[in-house]
């Protein structure tokens, strides 16, 4: 018959003998789970780790931003060489790699194409990135309802399906083969993906997104990093074009890991002012085709609009002439246009003058009043200065330079400019006016909206043939003779 006290007893007095026994071996299954698994602190803005909790991350200055995460360490091979039957690569000459031409999906959208570099890769992975309701899920969903015969899974982990219906609805859009999934596991994902066989993948957005097999919260760098990697391998085993839609953070640039951008085909950046009704699709990296290029989109209630010609949205309609507002010719990737800068000069009211510039550097700004002070001769040192370029845009070129003091110097002696005279050229440290890129272009797109004069560098018109031109072309070599073109 069984006694339960002689049992008990029995038991503890064999743990009391082996003791020992058992506590090699808890220290023994103690360092094979240390072995298994390790714990770091990432940072989820940089993707900075460390083996403890900082409270200041020492790569990107950011405060109680390092999350702890489970990492789990793989056991080694016996042997790191591998044999010649085991590699699935070869290396070849250079000579002998074969090249062809990529095979390009039409967007039916021009300014996407242009973007691309004329069209999307199969295969490639783009992500699209820009502030919250600038129009990221309004520009791929009334892109991808445009596309016929082709089938499209569209993946939201933001919005519901009643939602996207509702948004489809009002860009007047239908597309019979494209599916609506709202989920954010990242393995129902890729199940729905097996299911339905899209030519077509969107994810939107890759910061709500998470895999079971990592222990943290979605939107985190190791999630983020996981997920597309993921999403990748996927593009490229079966030669399916994915758009990924991520947030950005408060500096502007793409939210998680910057590993993120590297391992992606195409980075664009859709930005601009909520304020205003156009947006910029910009570039910056393509291995396809040019980082320079540019859209430039029209927001309306029912969607986005194609601008085809920039210029004409960025000129003011108003037939009067006003001082402190000049035109100038520019050029964002590979298209010129013209466009309107505005400058106020006012006496300080109070101690400090204020410098401000809305689309522009404001430091290049500041350089360009030095040399109006220094070589030009005017005072603007006790004066505010405000500066403006028309339609909320950001304006990189440096050949709108000789528009931006000439609006300056306007606003100053309140002497308004011609609305016929455009200018394109750069401002040297010394007052002279250098040479610019691509003035054939410049010249044509002043001639093409009836401008009557145009004012470059000198050095621009050598070699140059002016015979076929009906605008008047002005070369200038210093600050002071531009300005006696336009105040006499």
């Amino acid at each position: 018959m069984f006694n339960r006290d002689i049992f008990i007893f029995g038991l503890n007095k064999a743990l009391q003998t082996n003791s020992k026994e058992v506590s090699v071996m808890r220290i023994r299954n103690f360092e094979i789970m240390a072995k298994t698994t390790k714990t770091i602190y990432v940072c989820n803005h940089c993707g900075q780790d460390s083996p403890k909790w900082v409270g200041k991350c020492p790569s990107c200055g950011s405060w109680n931003s390092f999350n702890e995460e489970i990492v789990s360490a793989k056991p080694s091979k016996n042997s790191p060489l591998l044999s010649v039957e085991k590699m699935r690569t070869k290396p070849q000459p250079i000579q002998e790699i074969a090249v062809n031409e990529e095979i390009r999906l039409d967007m039916r959208d021009t300014e996407l194409n242009r973007v691309l570099g004329g069209g999307l890769v199969k295969g490639s992975v783009i992500l699209l990135g820009g502030e919250p309701g600038i129009g990221k899920s309004t520009l791929i969903l009334q892109t991808i309802l445009k596309l016929t015969g082709i089938k499209i899974l569209y993946a939201s982990g933001e919005e519901s399906a009643r939602q996207i219906k509702l948004r489809a609805d009002r860009i007047a859009h239908t597309h019979s083969d494209c599916y609506i999934v709202c989920e954010t596991s990242l393995e129902e994902i890729m199940t729905h993906i097996k299911n339905v066989e899209p030519q077509l993948l969107i994810i939107d957005s890759i910061q709500t997104i998470a895999t079971e097999h990592i222990d943290s919260s979605p939107g985190s760098v190791s999630q983020v990093r996981e997920c597309a990697a993921s999403i990748l391998k996927f593009a490229k085993e079966n030669n399916v074009p994915v758009f990924i839609i991520g947030h950005i953070n408060k500096e502007g640039t793409i939210a998680g890991p910057k590993v993120l951008e590297h391992i992606v085909d195409t980075v664009l950046q859709f930005e601009g002012d909520q304020h205003y009704m156009y947006r910029i699709l910009r570039s910056t990296k393509n291995r396809f085709g040019n980082t320079a290029e540019l859209g430039i989109y029209e927001m309306r209630q029912d969607g986005l609009r194609e601008v085809s010609n920039p210029s004409e949205m960025l000129l003011s309609l108003n037939s009067d002439a006003l001082s402190g507002v000049s035109i100038a010719c520019a050029i964002e990737g590979v298209r010129p246009f013209l466009i309107e800068t505005q400058a106020l000069v006012s006496t300080a009211v109070y101690g400090t003058p204020q410098r401000s510039a809305t689309g522009f550097d404001i430091r290049r700004m500041n350089m360009l009043l030095a040399v109006l002070e220094k070589r030009v001769g005017f005072k603007l040192g006790q004066k505010d200065v405000f500066l403006n370029i028309a339609g909320g845009l950001k304006v990189n070129d440096p050949a709108i330079d000789l528009s931006i003091i000439s609006s300056i110097l306007s606003s100053n002696l309140d002497i308004a400019i011609e609305k016929n005279i455009c200018m394109a050229g750069e401002i040297g440290l010394s007052g002279e006016v250098r040479p610019v890129n691509r003035v054939e272009q410049r010249i044509m797109e002043a001639q093409k909206l009836g401008m009557q004069k145009i004012i470059l560098p000198q050095d621009n018109l050598k070699g140059l043939d002016l015979k076929k031109t009906k605008i008047e072309v002005i070369g200038v070599r210093k600050v002071e003779e531009a300005f006696r073109v336009l105040f006499g």
